[in-house]
């Protein structure tokens, strides 16, 4: 299984593991509830890879620095 993370915001990427071993339980999958995986993970069932949205340092710290950015849909593309 290849893991995709990338930045939900800016759309960068952020690692990979690319490990037929690991699992989502390993992952950590199992503690998000159903809302949850269903707004973080996306599957590609063609290839069985798997992408992860998180937020990135840097648009952790724009977010952080202004509130309102987070009323825009896409404020940091």
């Amino acid at each position: 299984m290849t893991v995709n993370y990338i930045c939900r915001h800016c759309g960068s990427g952020m690692g990979r593991i690319d490990n037929e071993q690991v699992s989502e339980y390993r992952l950590g999958f199992h503690f998000l509830t159903p809302e949850e995986r269903n707004d973080i993970i996306t599957y590609n069932n063609d290839s069985g890879d798997v992408t992860v949205k998180l937020t990135c340092d840097y648009c952790t710290q724009a977010l952080a620095a202004n509130p309102e950015l987070n009323l825009i849909g896409s404020p940091l593309q």
